[in-house]
């Protein structure tokens, strides 16, 4: 009898590195993501770059805009734009509060990662975000580089 094989539970297609220096990161959603096929098959290489997008709302509906998605070289004449604002798919329960966050309070909606789910679907993790000062980014920085001090410390005593 053959073993079934276990998938992994997520993997990650892009992740955005910067967003937790520059924002002080808030609550987090997932929502899924419209993409094209050739979209899917380039996500699943892995070189694609959320770095500089947000997500913003238009016409009651949410929206993926500035991610770097490359074009997949198998798919012909079948290309996707590589920067096309990507819509984002959540209950309307979900926009209204995001949309009212990003207008009442000022926040942004940062990407964090696109990850594909243990059922194949590509997913980005979305937080309500504030953007840091930058007096907030060097006691942010100072915190990182004690911890890493402290550690090394610790490791060479024993």
């Amino acid at each position: 009898m053959a073993a079934k094989k276990e998938k992994p539970a997520q993997t990650n297609a892009a992740v955005n590195r910067r967003a937790r220096f520059n924002y002080e990161i808030g609550q987090t959603f997932e929502a899924g993501i419209a993409l094209s096929g050739s979209e899917v098959k380039s996500l699943r290489q892995g070189h694609s770059n959320i770095a500089d997008s947000y997500a913003g709302e238009k016409g009651g509906e949410l929206w993926l805009y500035n991610a770097y998605i490359p074009e997949y070289l198998q798919a012909n004449r079948f290309q996707h734009e590589t920067r096309r604002p990507r819509k984002l798919l959540l209950h309307k329960r979900e926009i209204y509060k995001l949309s009212g966050a990003v207008e009442r309070e000022g926040k942004t909606l940062v990407p964090l990662k696109i990850y594909f789910n243990d059922r194949g679907r590509a997913k980005v993790e979305l937080a309500l975000a504030t953007g840091k000062k930058l007096h907030d980014k060097r006691e942010t920085s100072k915190k990182r580089d004690w911890a890493r001090e402290k550690a090394r410390v610790l490791r060479d005593r024993g």
